[in-house]
């Protein structure tokens, strides 16, 4: 995926590093209440220190090929966060996402899954699968529309403190296998 990677309407697609970390950090902490409702990483007090982490972790990810980590932009301001983890091995990549309250509703986060699918179909992965509590039905609702399959729950599967939650499991396959069915076309 060439980056920056244009989303349209003003939005696009830019790699997490070292120079984000600021920004990222703010954005976090603006949109702390939502998060935490449905993120566990979210849960512990976030400070620039802890931000510089992650990303010193995702960077390193990222320049082993398993990750890539990337924030959603509006111009040039981040406004969320978009993932794509690649297990190269079971041929499987796992989509993680989230976005400002202010940018809802405008198709943005479907815009990004859409592009990291295609950046899976391009790395050969046979599927690709979206994990998200089965309450958040904003997430559900980008995995339907983008025409993925519930598979599953996984039971009390998500630590969201004080609770737990269960976990609506939502698959894609890229690359029919023995007894499967390819679900999306090629792009």
């Amino acid at each position: 995926m060439r980056l920056p990677h244009d989303l349209g309407d003003g939005y696009g697609l830019a790699l997490r590093d070292g120079s984000t970390v600021e920004v990222m950090h703010d954005l976090t902490l603006n949109e702390l209440s939502r998060l935490r409702a449905w993120e566990p990483w979210a849960a512990p007090e976030q400070t620039l220190e802890s931000a510089e982490a992650y990303a010193s972790f995702a960077i390193a990810l990222y320049e082993q090929g398993t990750s890539l980590p990337l924030m959603i932009t509006c111009g040039d301001e981040p406004v969320g966060s978009a993932s794509l983890r690649l297990d190269r091995y079971a041929g499987i990549g796992e989509l993680g996402f989230w976005i400002a309250a202010a940018h809802e509703g405008q198709g943005v986060v479907t815009r990004a899954c859409e592009a990291l699918i295609d950046e899976a179909r391009a790395e050969g992965l046979a599927r690709v699968e979206i994990r998200t509590a089965v309450l958040n039905t904003r997430s559900r609702a980008v995995a339907e529309r983008l025409g993925f399959m519930h598979e599953g729950t996984l039971r009390s599967a998500l630590a969201l403190s004080p609770e737990r939650a269960d976990v609506a499991l939502y698959g894609m396959v890229l690359t029919a296998g023995h007894g499967a069915e390819q679900d999306a076309p090629a792009a």
